[in-house]
């Protein structure tokens, strides 16, 4: 009976005046999360440059520019310079990893990585990672465990990479259930625990949805517990400042159905990752986001145990 709380912070404003807050809400329900955070230059306005095409930036489908990036982040990289997330909030993020919530990486320029990874080649996804991971070992004096793709996007050059460079584990999918990653016929040693819940956003049935009805549908998937844990992405926007009770009021139903929430790592602790299934990575779309993103696929060569 455990959801694991995965918090994408991809902007500036997110680290400053979100990651306080949700700390604090999180403290008083002595509830875990995992922190990801997008560590680079917060280039959010460059999204003004094509407001109509949502997909490119991995938003959810009734989600508008405001409403993702919130509307100072868009003065970010157009009308005003782009903050460096990693140097700007340090302290910030250091009180999160010292009140005992996990901290991992969210990509360099979460923007970037949204608009480009999926055609992403070697030496660009080489490039993203060790800056993130530079800036993460600057601000921790540690390297990161955990890699979460932003908008749930990469290529198998990143993929390969989570090995490569030492992440323990990564949430980059979406799916049912952890598993160790397969990707045009490449296995993968970093074992992905994938969000396996929608978004709040892509619960939404319109650009003005009844915040209690959405968390109502959002509790009613969580009513049946999963064998392996539910995972759930929270995106820190503009709307948690605003609107922190939203937050308190999905904590509590998750405390009445039963659940602790706890963060990706205390999930990944409890799973023996030799054991886990391989599965195919595949591109596909889910309800109510646009766009295209990693998904987890069939077990690896099951089709070779079917009888013909």
């Amino acid at each position: 009976m455990r959801i694991a709380l995965k918090i994408d912070v991809p902007t500036y404003r997110a680290a400053l005046e979100a990651v306080p807050v949700l700390t604090d809400i999180l403290r008083r329900h002595r509830a875990g999360a995992s922190f990801v955070v997008s560590l680079g230059p917060d280039r959010s306005g460059h999204a003004l440059g094509h407001p109509w095409r949502p997909h490119l930036h991995g938003r959810a489908a009734h989600a508008s520019l405001r409403a993702h990036f919130g509307l100072r982040s868009l003065f970010y990289g157009s009308l005003l310079p782009s903050p460096r997330v990693g140097r700007r909030c340090a302290d910030i993020l250091r009180q999160a990893r010292d009140d005992g919530f996990e901290v991992g990486v969210h990509g360099w320029d979460g923007l970037a990585w949204a608009m480009q990874a999926e055609l992403g080649g070697a030496d660009w996804s080489a490039t993203q990672l060790k800056q993130a991971i530079a800036a993460f070992e600057q601000v921790f004096a540690a390297p990161p465990k955990l890699h979460a793709a932003p908008a749930w996007r990469s290529n198998p050059h990143a993929m390969r990479l989570t090995q490569r460079l030492g992440f323990t584990y990564a949430s980059d999918t979406r799916g049912r259930h952890p598993f160790v990653p397969v990707w045009h016929g490449e296995i993968v040693r970093c074992p992905q625990i994938p969000t396996t819940l929608p978004t709040l956003e892509e619960l939404a049935d319109g650009p003005r949805p009844d915040p209690q009805a959405v968390r109502a549908k959002l509790l009613a998937l969580t009513a049946a517990p999963a064998p392996a844990g539910h995972v759930f992405t929270l995106r820190a926007g503009p709307d948690i400042v605003r609107h922190p009770e939203a937050v308190e009021e999905l904590l509590t139903g998750w405390r009445e159905q039963g659940y602790e929430v706890t963060s990706i790592q205390s999930l990944a602790a409890a799973l023996d990752m030799d054991k886990l299934p391989r599965h195919e990575i595949v591109v596909g779309k889910v309800p109510g986001r646009s766009g295209t993103l990693l998904l987890q696929g069939d077990e690896f060569l099951s089709a070779w145990r079917r009888p013909a």
